[in-house]
């Protein structure tokens, strides 16, 4: 009768262990679907116009967000140039992918903007279909406050990647200083430029030097660069070629290198 009874509870905690078991087999099973289920791999989306891309993300539940958008001749205007999270990526539902949108060639004209000001400018390039980009200010007291001295890219240029015009406005308040767009000192006196330079904290590299007339600059600059046209009545002191370019975003600190005629 004993051995009958330990034979019944054995054969009990047998299929206890069994109903634990299995109750443990599903409960892990549950959450490997429940978390892998909530998981999706992120497509290719590249050439796709933003209308398929959108369909193809929704199906998985994911979100799309166009970021930026480029000037492309290998991506139709309107197809998509490149995405984040690359494609194969494996992340959750409801993810936000985001997307650049090519505008396909670049067929606008960059206009001059220099000499108007900010607000002007915004709309000028507006109504190029343009935008304006980072606007720095640089402390000018021969310009009126709001007038833009420097653009970048410079206009008529090509090659472009973004539909962005950077600006430098002038400004009587040290204080708005984020940042320069180095100005084009081609043609201008050594003597009128050192102190605006030094103002902002801009570094002047050691002069270079070369003669007058322009064909005898070249053998100065660095392989590979080309002199600024110059005046043959250039007069001496006057810069000739300038590094950085004019347009290019400088910071406090960074030297700039200036070629001057003898």
């Amino acid at each position: 009768m004993a051995m009958g009874t330990f034979r019944n509870v054995f054969q009990t905690l047998l299929l206890l262990a069994a109903l634990v078991s299995t109750s443990l087999l599903f409960t892990v099973l549950t959450m490997h679907f429940a978390i892998h289920g909530a998981e999706v791999r992120v497509p290719s989306l590249h050439g796709m116009t933003l209308e398929e891309a959108r369909t193809q993300t929704a199906g998985l539940d994911l979100n799309l967000a166009v970021d930026h958008s480029y000037y492309s001749t290998d991506v139709a205007s309107g197809h998509i140039v490149s995405q984040s999270p690359p494609a194969g990526t494996v992340v959750r539902r409801e993810w936000q992918v985001r997307v650049s949108q090519s505008l396909g060639p670049q067929r606008v004209i960059v206009p001059t903007v220099i000499g108007e000001q900010e607000r002007a400018a915004m709309l000028t390039l507006r109504g190029n279909g343009l935008q304006s980009g980072i606007a720095a200010h640089l402390p000018d007291d021969s310009q009126a406050a709001g007038t833009v001295i420097a653009q970048d890219p410079p206009a008529k240029a090509v090659g472009i990647e973004q539909p962005f015009v950077h600006l430098l406005v002038a400004t009587p308040d040290t204080s708005e200083v984020n940042g320069f767009v180095m100005p084009n000192l081609v043609g201008m006196s050594i003597n009128n430029v050192r102190a605006p330079l030094a103002k902002v904290g801009i570094e002047l590299a050691p002069l270079r030097t070369a003669d007058n007339p322009v064909q005898s600059v070249a053998a100065v600059l660095p392989q590979g660069t080309t002199p600024a046209p110059v005046h043959p009545l250039i007069q001496p002191g006057s810069i000739v070629h300038q590094e950085p370019a004019a347009g290019t975003r400088i910071a406090v600190g960074d030297r700039v290198f200036l070629t001057v005629a003898r």
